[in-house]
């Protein structure tokens, strides 16, 4: 049957329609595109395809609906890289760790399904590495993914992750050239952020996320975007700051559990206690995170309630336990618990094997701390100041190396990183702030007299002062994208 020009049209403007869609959710850089209205599912796949967080009852929708899909159609290798990097997702925003299994399960698939060229599954699974804190394997997907679509910026999130995770900054700086590049700015400026931020550029960060939020264009986005920013302020000491923020991101997604934990940082560093244990207990609830079990038995402890304390500690080792069914590794994590509040010694042997897959500042650090606590002074020094050197601004990192400066007779140095670390942020842990102001009064003042090089003995030229080494941090690359 022949079809009337007014027919062809018709179909001409439906196709045009339908590819419009499709493009929209492949987009593979330059700014964001004008969406047109999507369902439930709709939205939560353009989240997941562009590696942007996804509202939860989005993400059910979108699971369920893919799910039935691949009943009827096992055969779909793109639905189920969709599926997988869907799992992924729910998986991180509910902690909810029993859908990494399922997640890796329903990627492979995708692979074994074809094509060949399968970069979507690839990053799938780069960001399930990252989810289980297996930074090795995420680069290594990773990077296969940047090799299979150079072009397709949503695989340098993944990447920057996975180099930052090793330690490897200088890699994880050419990630993020090449994100700026490919990317959406809204993307871009949310991991230009947080990159910034583990720099330790704390006013290029800050100007990153906030333009990420003013860009966001989902409840969602703007959520992610402003936790960061409350984090950026709590990590400045800035607690009411940080707290505006968090209930900004909660404003914008109800589901935002991080948001939650972050509340109840703040609302303890401003005295409110009663407020503070809400709402970590509603975090934990939401989302059991082992760290957040750690911060509130460390809240607890610091109230004298330490009953309540060693059953969160008890708490804590039970979660490790099970997040590691879902391949999740919190070593790191473990590790802090044991070195302040078990044994040392064992903090110290499962630091130096994590150490040694994932170099990055935080394990450093955590080493560094276990290795004093177990009674190796000059070892401890030696990783702290390497995380101090590469890390993020951090007063527990500072008051570590303080501490441990001060067991070693370097007193001089103790006073003065003891007394950085309560400039940095003077509510950075509810037992070791208090800890740092005891030492700190112990030290008392230095001696009268000065220095040695300044108050030589009669007669005698005092020593030269050392020259100080010129600085190898560079500034923070201009953020124009």
């Amino acid at each position: 049957m022949k079809l009337s020009m007014k027919q062809v049209l018709v179909a001409s403007v439906a196709g045009s329609l339908v590819l419009g869609g499709v493009l929209v959710l492949s987009s593979s850089g330059g700014d964001d595109p004008v969406r047109p209205a999507l369902g439930p599912s709709g939205r939560a796949m353009a989240a997941v395809g562009a590696g942007r967080p996804a509202a939860l009852p989005d993400l059910a929708a979108l699971i369920r609906e893919r799910e039935a899909h691949l009943r009827a159609h096992p055969r779909d290798g793109h639905s189920w890289a969709v599926l997988g990097s869907a799992y992924v997702a729910r998986g991180e925003r509910t902690a909810d760790f029993r859908y990494y299994p399922k997640a890796e399960k329903a990627l492979r698939t995708s692979l074994e399904a074809g094509p060949e060229r399968n970069p979507e599954a690839l990053t799938g699974l780069a960001t399930l590495a990252n989810a289980r804190h297996d930074f090795r394997a995420a680069r290594t997907f990773g990077e296969r993914a940047a090799r299979q679509a150079p072009k397709r910026w949503t695989v340098y999130p993944a990447l920057i992750d996975a180099y930052s995770g090793l330690g490897d900054v200088k890699a994880a700086d050419k990630a993020l050239d090449k994100l700026k590049a490919l990317g959406p700015r809204s993307a871009v400026k949310v991991r230009a952020g947080w990159f910034y931020r583990d720099r330790g550029w704390r006013e290029d960060a800050n100007s990153a996320l906030s333009s990420a939020m003013a860009l966001a264009d989902t409840p969602a986005e703007r959520a992610a975007a402003a936790y960061r920013l409350g984090q950026t302020a709590w990590e400045r000491g800035e607690p009411r700051v940080a707290l505006r923020y968090y209930k900004a991101a909660l404003a914008a997604d109800a589901d935002h559990h991080p948001s939650l934990a972050g509340e109840g940082r703040a609302l303890a560093a401003l005295g409110r206690t009663s407020q503070a244990l809400r709402a970590y207990r509603s975090a934990l609830a939401r989302q059991p995170l082992p760290e957040y079990a750690l911060e509130l038995g460390e809240l607890y402890e610091s109230l004298k309630l330490r009953p309540a304390a060693r059953a969160q500690y008890a708490d804590l080792r039970k979660r490790v336990r099970e997040v590691s069914t879902g391949g999740v590794n919190e070593q790191r994590v473990l590790g802090l618990y044991e070195a302040d509040h078990g044994d040392a010694d064992i903090a110290v042997q499962r630091l130096t094997a994590e150490y040694a897959v994932h170099p990055n500042p935080e394990t450093a650090d955590a080493l560094g701390w276990a290795l004093h606590r177990s009674g190796d002074d000059k070892a401890g020094l030696k990783y702290v100041t390497k995380a101090i050197k590469k890390g993020p601004r951090s007063a527990l990192f500072t008051y570590h190396r303080g501490e441990i400066e001060r067991e070693l007779g370097k007193e001089g140095a103790a006073r003065r990183h003891l007394r950085e670390a309560l400039l940095i942020n003077p509510y950075f842990s509810p037992l070791a702030a208090p800890a740092a102001r005891a030492a700190l009064k112990d030290l008392g003042e230095p001696a009268p007299g000065g220095p040695e090089q300044v108050y030589a003995p009669p007669g005698e030229k005092p020593d030269p002062l050392p020259k100080p080494k010129p600085s190898k941090r560079r500034a923070a690359p201009d953020d124009s994208a």
